[in-house]
């Protein structure tokens, strides 16, 4: 059933006296105990005129759920905020956070592309936006990897994995309608990364809840991922004992360059666009950058080479079966942002590592393996951990479970289901979901996430489509960035479809004056189509901007 507001002229047509509806509460008084929820405790409630952050007037809410004492001798709740715009349109985000959680991120409600500016508050939805119920400086004790020390609480990592969301959203609903005195209209589920795999968790776990998911490059099989990171820095010292120098950014324009002479006119357009990537996989060769005899410049080392190939191939078992999955080679590999996330970060505290040798062996320790196992927190301590982490061996610890840890990693991360998802609950409810993912994501492969939708898609009689839309991002990293054109709009092509019916097709897409690497595009705007359509040339040859493009 759709949460569909009522008008007080079809409240008098139902025979319902419209000034029944509840009375709204001011924004101070929400903090009044008998305003609240039974288990939440409001702690600030303030109204909030637009500033530099948000350029909306609204009603500041802040609270948690009740504490409790884990295992580990620590406390723990679910700490939120929740923004209420004066000018509402009936409609309400929960905004799914990403990487360790453990604080309460403003709840702007980013909608994911370019334009940070874009906001589902600035719309005018009320957003929710929480920790994931723990606080990530609890342990500081630990170093780097006090983050993930919630792991040796059992609920505090189901809490991550889903509790949270669903032990929230009918609170924070609850508030929204107390405060406006009326029932909200549709509800909305946004997040990438991790916050993205609480999107996809969201609608098996809760498949009736949220009207429209917008799901951005998403960690849904996150536990496998973790392995994969310890295979890259394995793969990388093997290269050079300092990761940071296994590939100069030479080295890795070397590789994009290479991956677009190869691939960029696949699509029938030659504009810095590896559109066709399923062509490009089997054309582009990393072999053909090879150093010849005698030349160690303009050319990739046999070392390096082979680094590349155990990357991409992915973590295998004993008897070669993936642990996770493969990876494409694509024109972001060269972007500032997959060099952080894999080879060396601006960060000086972590010693410039990258992101997965720091908060990537914090939480393969201590939050994806049963049992955790403690581990140093500093950034050569953690490093160290990776390159030690037996893939084989330990990679069967993502499953395990024990007396005190009933479920394991695979069970309160991933979807259930992933493995050969359905979504029926969710399709029969009406809901709708929006899947978007660059090719050159360095953090979770699009390749897992493209498998997902196959099979999505043959249990669905190939009819995915009807519910579900899966768009590839040619040149994007891990967020709206790179060499790609990051200033795109899913949420409103989702709303559009939730509201009124109409499905998605081509999203058009420009540049933001900020991203710098996206100069050597051709042309300022694109078109990004539902997979497995794949953008292609427009028969109008002497067409412009996204009309240059066409989706088949």
């Amino acid at each position: 059933m759709k949460h569909v507001h009522l008008t007080a002229a079809a409240l008098l047509l139902l025979g319902l006296d419209p000034s029944a509806a509840k009375a709204a509460i001011a924004c101070a008084d929400l903090a009044k105990s008998e305003n609240q929820p039974s288990d939440v405790t409001i702690t600030e409630a303030v109204e909030t005129p637009p500033g530099d952050e948000v350029s909306v007037a609204h009603c500041l809410v802040r609270g948690k759920t009740p504490d409790r004492q884990g295992i580990d001798g620590k406390t723990y709740t679910i700490r939120f905020e929740l923004r209420l715009p004066v000018e509402w349109n009936e409609r309400f985000v929960h905004q799914f956070n990403g990487g360790n959680d453990g604080a309460v991120v403003p709840a702007l409600g980013p909608l994911l592309g370019g334009r940070k500016s874009d906001t589902a508050l600035g719309r005018g939805y009320a957003v929710v936006s929480s920790d994931a119920g723990h606080d990530g400086n609890t342990n500081p004790d630990r170093g780097l990897a006090g983050g993930a020390a919630f792991g040796f609480d059992p609920q505090a990592r189901r809490d991550y994995g889903y509790g949270a969301v669903a032990t929230l959203q009918p609170l924070a609903e609850q508030i929204v309608e107390t405060h406006y005195g009326k029932p909200i209209a549709y509800r909305y589920g946004i997040g990438s990364s991790n916050g993205g795999r609480h999107g996809m968790m969201a609608a098996e776990r809760m498949p009736e809840v949220f009207d429209g998911l917008l799901v951005g490059y998403p960690g849904f099989n996150l536990p496998k991922a973790a392995i994969q990171h310890a295979l890259d820095i394995q793969a990388w010292s093997k290269v050079d004992a300092d990761i940071a120098k296994a590939f100069s950014r030479d080295d890795l324009k070397l590789v994009a360059d290479g991956v677009l002479a190869a691939c960029d006119s696949l699509d029938g357009v030659s504009d810095g666009m590896v559109a066709d990537a399923d062509a490009c996989e089997a054309t582009f060769k990393i072999e053909t950058l090879a150093c010849e005899s005698g030349a160690n410049t303009g050319c990739l080392r046999p070392e390096q080479i082979e680094a590349l190939k155990t990357s991409v191939a992915g973590p295998k078992d004993a008897k070669g079966r993936a642990l996770y999955t493969n990876w494409i080679f694509d024109t972001g590999i060269a972007s500032g942002n997959w060099r952080t996330w894999k080879l060396e970060s601006p960060i000086e505290p972590w010693g410039n590592r990258p992101i997965i040798g720091v908060m990537g062996a914090a939480s393969l320790a201590q939050v994806f393996t049963t049992p955790p196992t403690e581990v140093g927190g500093t950034p050569d301590e953690l490093i160290a951990f990776l390159r030690d982490f037996d893939v084989v061996r330990d990679g069967a610890k993502i499953a395990a479970t024990d007396d005190t840890f009933t479920e394991s990693a695979m069970d309160f991360m991933v979807p259930p289901g992933a493995d050969d998802p359905r979504l029926d609950a969710f399709r029969e409810a009406g809901n709708k979901m929006l899947v978007f993912h660059g090719n050159s994501d360095p953090v979770f492969s699009v390749v897992d996430t493209v498998d997902w939708y196959k099979k999505l898609d043959a249990n669905h009689d190939g009819k995915a489509s009807d519910f579900v839309k899966l768009y590839r991002i040619p040149g994007m990293p891990h967020g709206a960035s790179g060499p790609s054109f990051n200033d795109f709009d899913f949420f409103t092509p989702l709303v559009d479809w939730v509201e009124q019916g109409k499905a998605p097709s081509g999203v058009a897409a420009g540049i933001t004056q900020d991203n710098a690497e996206a100069a050597t595009l051709g042309g300022t705007r694109f078109l990004y189509c539902p997979y497995p359509a794949v953008t292609r040339a427009a028969d109008d040859p002497s067409a412009e901007g996204e009309g240059r493009y066409i989706c088949r």
